[in-house]
């Protein structure tokens, strides 16, 4: 018989991350944190310059987490200090909606950083680009997506509103640092199979510029917990049919590795000013 999880109905998904953040606070010494980061492929790296490690702990010790399945995620969760003296919270440790687990545990560190206190939410992801002009280890700003899961963390009659879902504000503040950032829509497809040339047109034609697997759903989640949302996608490929050569997940790693001097030290920034 399969052990049920802490998130599984009929729990309270916000009494779970209420518990988790208080695991955090307790094996941290931490007791609240302004603004949570969640790295994605490409992106561990940027966690060594945002600001003193005060504690690393195992994802797996925290209520509701599970060991990420996929390569180039941590699992762990870090409490920083930043120069300016804010506490920042590192999720390395995500859960992917592929998994076949339920939205509830795909959201459940974005409303586990809400219960810890973080008014702003940073998500970053490793992605397909549209756009021809971009190269792979180019990071790119998130300002809307498509979410093409046909799911939402939302439950009941919850309505919420997502204009300006990827806060204008903060991305005017991530171009101040780097005027070179474009931006585009991303668009979550459920996965874990990477898209069709034919599903890649399908998304450039709805407005879409960046595919991938992740991401749409914990903004959502974000917003409804009241955090402020920035998103930036590295684009590790040229998505399916954009470009000549078969995709790999070899190839969106080793795109992630190259990039990451550049794109550790440009979310360190940001993240310096937020």
């Amino acid at each position: 018989m399969t052990q049920a999880h802490p998130l599984d109905a009929p729990a309270d998904p916000f009494e779970v991350a209420t518990a988790a953040a208080a695991d955090i606070a307790r094996l941290t010494g931490v007791d609240r944190h302004d603004i949570a980061v969640t790295l994605g492929s490409g992106w561990g790296k940027a966690a060594e310059l945002i600001g003193e490690t005060v504690a690393e702990i195992p994802a797996t010790e925290v209520t509701g987490f599970s060991k990420p399945a996929l390569a180039g995620h941590v699992g762990t969760i870090r409490s920083l200090r930043t120069e300016g003296g804010k506490a920042v919270l590192v999720i390395g440790a995500r859960t992917h909606y592929y998994e076949g687990h339920g939205v509830r545990r795909v959201v459940h560190s974005v409303r586990t950083a809400a219960a810890a206190g973080a008014k702003t939410m940073v998500l970053t992801n490793g992605a397909g680009g549209i756009k021809e002009h971009w190269a792979p280890g180019q990071p790119v700003l998130i300002s809307d997506h498509l979410n093409l899961t046909a799911d939402s963390p939302l439950e009941g009659a919850t309505f919420i509103d997502l204009t300006d879902l990827y806060s204008r504000r903060l991305r005017d503040l991530a171009r101040e640092i780097d005027p070179s950032l474009d931006e585009g829509v991303y668009c979550q497809f459920r996965g874990p199979h990477y898209e069709t040339p034919a599903e890649v047109q399908m998304a450039k034609a709805m407005g879409g510029h960046i595919v991938g697997m992740s991401t749409a759903l914990e903004a959502i989640a974000a917003r409804q917990a009241g955090m402020e949302v920035l998103g930036f996608s590295l684009i590790t490929n040229l998505a399916a049919g954009i470009s000549p050569d078969p995709l790999s997940h070899e190839e969106v790693i080793d795109a992630g590795r190259q990039a990451e001097p550049v794109i550790s030290d440009l979310l360190a920034r940001v993240i310096g000013r937020l």
